[in-house]
């Protein structure tokens, strides 16, 4: 999934920079956000997945 989203070539590989993005979602999801955020990712999600197919 992360090389999917283009996030390899977008960081040069950098796998602290990744780490730090997914922990960052992360923290996100614990807060007040979480269900508004769950409903945009999801969305998101789904149009690249149809896109890249």
């Amino acid at each position: 999934l992360v090389a999917k989203a283009g996030l390899v070539e977008l960081t040069d590989d950098d796998r602290a920079v990744i780490f730090g993005l997914l922990d960052e979602a992360a923290a996100k999801l614990r807060s007040a956000e979480r269900d508004q955020l769950l409903i945009l990712w999801r969305r998101r999600g789904r149009r690249a997945f149809d896109a890249v197919d």
